[in-house]
């Protein structure tokens, strides 16, 4: 007979999952869902509204880094219960965005303003969105929500 090994074999998988849908589907959350899928497909036609599109290794970046970009924030908006794991992408984007410009040698003044403030803005909310699957969310076991505090007793 097989076990299953791994994540889906912990007993607390599915109140893990649980806590983690509560904490994405909060309007924090939803809003640096929806922020992050905004910069991130800007970053991806940032080449063409900017006017650096003559330049194929920056553009082949960007357009790159922010489809990525913008598919995490899908998933993190529709799963974040099953990709909370994959939040730590998000900020190390940020800073290849940042960084890009000169890594590939390639770049305008244009393209190194609209990258460096991409950069940050996609860095920040990849740190945001870290940060909702830390926040202690109400769940079963916090007091004052689903059960009475220990000090009461039960009515």
């Amino acid at each position: 007979m097989n076990r299953p090994t791994g994540l889906e074999a912990h007993p607390d998988i599915v109140e893990m999952r649980a806590k983690y849908e509560r904490a994405g589907s909060s309007p924090f959350a939803q809003m640096i869902d929806g922020m992050t899928l905004l910069a991130g497909l800007y970053l991806a036609i940032s080449p063409w509204v900017v006017g650096f599109n003559g330049l194929s290794r920056p553009t082949m970046s960007n357009l790159v880094t922010g489809l990525a970009v913008a598919a995490l924030a899908l998933g993190f908006a529709s799963a974040f219960g099953r990709t909370h794991g994959l939040t730590w992408i998000v900020p190390i984007l940020g800073i290849w965005t940042i960084l890009s410009p000169w890594i590939i040698r390639s770049h305008t003044t244009g393209s190194i303003w609209n990258n460096v403030i991409m950069g940050i803005q996609i860095l920040l909310l990849g740190l945001s969105a870290m940060a909702v699957g830390a926040r202690k969310m109400p769940g079963r076991d916090m007091p004052g929500r689903d059960m009475p505090p220990r000090d009461m007793p039960p009515r």
